[in-house]
């Protein structure tokens, strides 16, 4: 193997990082800056300098895609024989290979057994999506927690249900997956890990593996963590290559520490930093360089290779005009050859899919929704299951009726899970769809039909990409569209810590740097502009200082507004004024003029009762007032 070819056209860093065939190396991998093909490059590298045969190298990833990809890279090096597996891949193999309990059957998901457990939960939390319970199982088993540890273990976090129900849900899964006698992708890593506690396959597996390489090492967990431990043992033949900017799946237990902590663990190890970036233009890593202040980390500031290209454009909009805007560039620049497949639409959440499904169909515009488009997803499904060949004309009452059946909350609390949340955006949208679509003839056979014509697409072909931030990570496109970027949207208003936060700054981080060539964010000029505006150099609005408020000032807006509030909400609790809050409380909220549940928590007088009854409301008329005056 010719080992100048390996190297050939590989920049300074990528080389020193594929020459280091020895010991710990950790690659700092910035967005675009080609790390797959550092990690290939180097274990072709590691075989034509005779470190390792092929057969001695584990590689490991988080997707068969990515799996796949890379053992077709290192076929087209000229290298056979190295193992390059998704953790749960390689687990399973050394368990066929090595254990004596071997499973009798994965579950390729968590969802059936969850949905039938979640189908008979109490009428509050009745029909709650099984993906929420899947991400809090997966949540506690990939920190080794069991259903008898897992209340005691929570600290900060918050579970998609009470404490105590979510226990009984973990329970009751468990039960069930044993007594179908199978096991799930966690538990294949517990038992790999427990492998090593017999002494002949501690060994057979120490001597079968000598090198590992572990790709996007920011999203490994503690479940993994422990494993790759067990095989590395007192050695350090460690190659690990992540970007901790790009760490975004906290939610499932993951965390950057494990990658930013191996300079630390191994004081020898070789630190390469991969900052050449390889996808976008200098303008829109200019943007994306100023959130790096801000990231923490390892610092990481992306160079461009590429020629200059178009301004990235941030701008405040209309709320009304806003889909307008976006089909606006869309239209110009496909007009100048820019393809409809290479464009996408970033969302923080799938709720906000049926927004652009909407306007991207009434234009006519071709769209692919990547995954959960509006009508595929479960609120919609169930009660087009229900109603589609039904002649009865009573369309809004039955879809409120079905829609209260399946769980609808009038006032959602913020401690949803993310699907949940969702969830609950659609069923009160297929309210507001019955009542417009309703006209006193419609029925709901014809009703279905009207959904299907408006949130229908041509899967072949291959428009605009609608997708979540969450979704987009990995992917590249010419054209990247970054509506809302408000407060409540991106952070979403579940993120209450600075830890949440931070996570949602990399979001934002991941969606900009997406972009090739174009860049378009907007926000509502009438809302509250995200606070990461401000980091990216943006000058918005800042709230207004009230200092001199008192509580007999009544011609004070926000005031006046907060007060009438209190009045029809102590009324309709049937209790005096004061009890919802004392005036000084609501003088205390005007002068702060808190912006989100974590600001008004800190206001003297609201406490965590008072907090998650009436959080929304006392912000939505501070932002009312705000826009009033």
């Amino acid at each position: 193997m010719d080992r100048a070819a390996i190297l050939e056209g590989l920049n300074e860093d990528q080389r020193r990082a594929c020459e280091a065939v020895r010991g710990p190396v950790c690659i700092l991998a910035g967005a675009g800056s080609g790390k797959t093909t550092t990690i290939t490059r180097r274990i072709a590298y590691q075989v034509a300098t005779a470190a390792f045969s092929p057969t001695e190298i584990l590689a490991v990833t988080f997707t068969d895609k990515a799996a796949g990809e890379m053992r077709a890279r290192l076929e087209a090096l000229g290298v056979r024989g190295v193992e390059a597996r998704t953790f749960h891949a390689a687990a399973y193999a050394q368990i066929r290979a090595f254990g004596s309990d071997a499973p009798g059957g994965v579950l390729p998901s968590k969802a059936i057994l969850l949905r039938q457990i979640a189908n008979r939960l109490p009428r509050p939390y009745r029909f709650r999506p099984a993906g929420d319970l899947a991400t809090e199982i997966e949540w506690a088993k990939n920190r080794r927690l069991a259903p008898a540890t897992y209340r005691r273990n929570l600290g900060d976090h918050e579970p998609p249900l009470p404490a105590d129900l979510m226990e009984r849900v973990f329970a009751e899964y468990e039960r069930r997956k044993a007594a179908l006698g199978k096991v799930d992708f966690e538990d294949l890593l517990e038992r790999a890990i427990g492998l090593f506690d017999d002494p002949h396959a501690k060994a057979a597996l120490h001597e079968r593996h000598r090198a590992f390489t572990v790709d996007e090492y920011q999203d490994v967990n503690l479940l993994q963590q422990t494993l790759l431990d067990r095989w590395l043992g007192p050695r350090d033949d460690l190659c690990v290559v992540g970007d901790d900017y790009q760490a975004i799946y906290s939610f499932v237990g993951a965390t950057p520490e494990h990658l930013l902590a191996v300079p630390t663990r191994f004081p020898h190890a070789a630190v390469v930093r991969l900052e050449e970036n390889h996808r976008s233009t200098p303008e829109i890593l200019e943007v994306a360089n100023r959130l790096v202040a801000r990231l923490g980390g390892a610092q990481k500031t992306l160079r461009p290779t590429f020629a200059p290209g178009p301004a990235p454009e941030l701008v405040p909009v209309v709320p009304e005009e806003e889909h307008g805007t976006v089909l606006e560039r869309i239209r110009v620049l496909a007009s100048a050859g820019v393809q409809l497949r290479a464009m996408a639409i970033l969302y923080r959440t799938n709720a906000r899919s049926a927004i652009w499904e909407e306007a991207l169909g009434k234009a006519g515009v071709p769209y692919t929704v990547k995954a959960g488009a509006f009508l595929e997803r479960q609120a919609a499904r169930r009660l087009l299951r229900a109603i589609r060949t039904s002649d009865s004309t009573r369309v809004v009452a039955t879809v409120r009726e079905l829609v209260e059946h399946d769980g609808l909350l009038p006032r959602p609390p913020d401690r949803l899970g993310e699907q949940e949340a969702v969830r609950q955006a659609d069923l009160r949208r297929l309210v507001d769809l019955a009542i417009e679509l309703d006209d006193g003839r419609t029925t709901l056979a014809a009703f279905v039909e009207a959904l299907e014509r408006r949130f229908g697409r041509d899967v072949e072909a291959r428009g605009v990409n609608l997708l979540t931030y969450h979704a987009a990570k990995g992917l590249e496109f010419d054209a990247v569209f970054l509506p809302r970027l408000e407060e409540g949207e991106l952070p979403i208003r579940q993120a209450r810590s600075a830890e949440a936060v931070d996570e949602e700054r990399r979001l934002l981080y991941v969606g900009i740097t997406r972009a090739r060539r174009h860049l378009l964010v907007t926000w509502s000029a009438t809302g509250k502009p995200s606070r990461f505006l401000r980091e990216l150099g943006v000058a918005t609005p800042e709230r207004r200082a009230r200092r001199d408020v008192s509580p007999s000032d009544a011609e004070e807006p926000a005031f006046s507004a907060l007060r009438t509030w209190r009045l029809r909400r102590a009324k309709e609790e049937g209790v005096p004024a004061y009890v919802v809050f004392h005036d000084a409380t609501l003088v205390e909220i005007v002068r702060r003029w808190p912006g989100s549940r974590g600001e008004l928590a800190a206001v003297p007088g609201v406490g965590p009762a008072k907090l998650e009854r009436y959080a929304d409301e006392v912000l939505e008329a501070l932002r009312s007032a705000a826009v009033g005056s």
